[in-house]
């Protein structure tokens, strides 16, 4: 998604594919987000996560997937939100996130959509609890708004470096 909507902070509205972008839908809390598909490698139920002595509040410890070991994001944490127990809706979502693999914990993964960009609005101001940095825009679908996630602003190249580093330092 990063080539649909520019990161000069200006929202074009137009994608490269006739106007449709497709999604990732998932849940934290009450709210319904939104991530590029072509980021999401794969949706796994929650696993055994390992812990990881030292590492960021909000890196929850790593996963062993078919011989790579992951690191694993909560994203209500990373989000300063309220903590909860995981439970069988709880999914994580393996993304690439510029260039490095990451587990994402959220509450529950929706649906893959296929919307027509020009129903996505730049975000309002102080939008739903978090930073608008991390925001691309406010999709308007019917009775539904859906927050569209920026991972690459969200997670940047210094707190990939972190998780990987604290990742490795289990690998190892």
């Amino acid at each position: 998604m990063d080539a649909l909507i520019p990161s000069g902070g200006q929202f074009s509205g137009k994608a490269a594919d006739g106007g449709l972008l497709q999604l990732v839908t998932f849940n934290l809390d009450e709210e319904e987000y939104a991530i590029d598909i072509l980021k999401v490698q794969e949706i796994n139920r929650m696993t055994a996560i390992t812990k990881i002595p030292n590492a960021p509040y909000h890196v929850e410890g790593v996963v062993n997937l078919r011989g790579r070991v992951i690191p694993v994001v909560n994203l209500r944490k990373k989000l300063s939100m309220a903590e909860r127990e995981h439970n069988e809706q709880s999914r994580i979502m393996i993304m690439d996130i510029q260039g490095s693999i990451m587990g994402l914990i959220v509450d529950a993964v929706s649906e893959v959509l296929r919307i027509p960009a020009n129903i996505v609005e730049p975000p309002p101001p102080l939008s739903m609890g978090i930073s608008t940095e991390y925001i691309k825009g406010i999709a308007k679908l019917e009775d539904r708004l859906i927050i569209l996630v920026d991972l690459g602003k969200l997670f940047g190249m210094g707190d990939i470096a972190l998780i990987g580093e604290a990742a490795s330092q289990t690998a190892a």
